[in-house]
């Protein structure tokens, strides 16, 4: 016999107290099936069809499918399971209980984005017992924070597939139609160490990742100049150099160094067709220096997402928010779901300023209004 799952509060409490962590960084990376389980076991209970996507190659990561409903088109509303790594020592509170506190929610995933799963579930009990025209699609996915695993193998499956999506990253409540790509991309240098009162003896590595700085800075120049969409606050590509090793001593030759950068592209330009232009410009060092001189990406990759079409679900959610949509920086799984073929804008409750920092919070002022959204999406696109 079926039964009701518990309110939106409560789920969002069992979901945060059950760690679900993902990170590059192999000590760190959780598991996400308890949060699956979860999940899983309230949207049954509802009536939803129920499909546990097993992750290739991580076998403690999976996506879960929820359907209720049949037929061709319909809506999804999607969130990732995972968070990212904590420092509980910082937290006034504990990360994996949640704390009511000053009108606010806090705890690890509270508002990135567990609370969305939870409010998304409770949007969807007031159509359980209705004849939906098209089906309504909960999607829970793994390792967004990490490496997109998760949304990597959706796309790979061609599945799911509706009409419309809803991704329910923190954004208070505005629609989101435009966000820039990431990148994270490595060089490597294997020079030949030797003794440092006579460079001829060896090949350093070093003064070959000196130029390399200098032409990826040179390259930095060129995508600002011509990439410009007024639409970003920070309206040109980006390119960071964020980290740099080399050499073990200052009288030896460095024989290796290797700097990882961020890069950030706008819409419209391509992960491949960047690699392809850095590769170009730097391949040619290895001989001029005499190293060895290779470029990898450090993960695949999120390409630049935008949403043109400015008369479906873009304008439904402004109308229903009374917002216009918006550009951001940070990526999302949009691209992914969009690649399904799905009409698709990012939009939750929270704030990212509150994400990925000590006192993650939702407040509880966002619950009601997500709801209410949530449902008139619903009809529009399920009823």
């Amino acid at each position: 016999m079926s039964r009701t799952p518990p309110d939106a509060l409560a789920m969002l409490r069992e979901l945060i107290a059950a760690p679900s962590i993902s990170s590059t960084t192999a000590e760190w990376d959780q598991s996400n099936l308890k949060v699956i389980e979860l999940l899983h076991t309230w949207l049954e209970e509802l009536g939803f069809s129920c499909e546990v996507m097993p992750i290739p190659h991580q076998p403690t990561k999976a996506n879960l499918i929820a359907t209720l409903g049949t037929g061709p088109g319909g809506l999804v509303l999607s969130g990732h399971t995972d968070t990212v790594p904590c420092d509980p020592e910082l937290w006034k509170s504990d990360p994996f209980r949640v704390a009511e506190r000053d009108q606010r929610l806090y705890g690890l995933g509270t508002c990135d984005m567990k609370g969305f799963l939870a409010l998304a579930i409770e949007a969807a009990k007031s159509f359980v017992d209705q004849p939906l025209k098209q089906p309504l699609i909960i999607l829970a996915t793994a390792d967004e924070e990490s490496a997109m695993s998760g949304a990597r193998a959706l796309v790979d499956a061609g599945r799911p597939k509706a009409r419309a999506a809803v991704i329910g990253e923190p954004t208070s409540l505005k629609p989101i139609n435009m966000h820039k790509g990431i990148m994270m991309e490595a060089v490597r240098i294997e020079g030949r160490s030797g003794h440092s009162s006579d460079p001829s003896l060896g090949a350093n590595a070093l003064d070959a990742m000196h130029q390399v700085l200098n032409e990826l800075s040179a390259f930095r120049n060129e995508l600002k100049a011509k990439h410009r969409n007024s639409d970003f606050r920070v309206d040109f590509p980006t390119l960071n150099f964020g980290c740099i090793h080399g050499g073990d001593n200052p009288n030896r030759i460095c024989g290796q160094c290797e700097m990882e950068f961020d890069l950030r592209p706008l819409p419209g330009m391509s992960l491949d067709g960047l690699r392809n232009a850095i590769g170009e410009r730097l391949t040619p060092l290895g001989a001029q220096f005499g190293v060895e001189l290779t470029t990898r990406p450090l993960f695949p990759g999120i390409p630049p997402f935008q949403n043109p079409d400015n008369e479906g679900l873009v304008a439904l959610a402004e109308k229903l928010t009374g917002h216009r949509a918006q550009a951001v920086a940070f990526g999302t799984e949009a691209p992914f779901l969009q690649q399904l073929g799905m009409d698709t804008i990012v939009m939750g409750p929270g704030s990212i300023d509150q994400a990925h920092q000590p006192d993650e919070y939702l407040a509880l002022d966002q619950l009601r209004p997500t709801i209410d959204i949530l449902q008139q999406l619903i009809t529009r696109y399920c009823l």
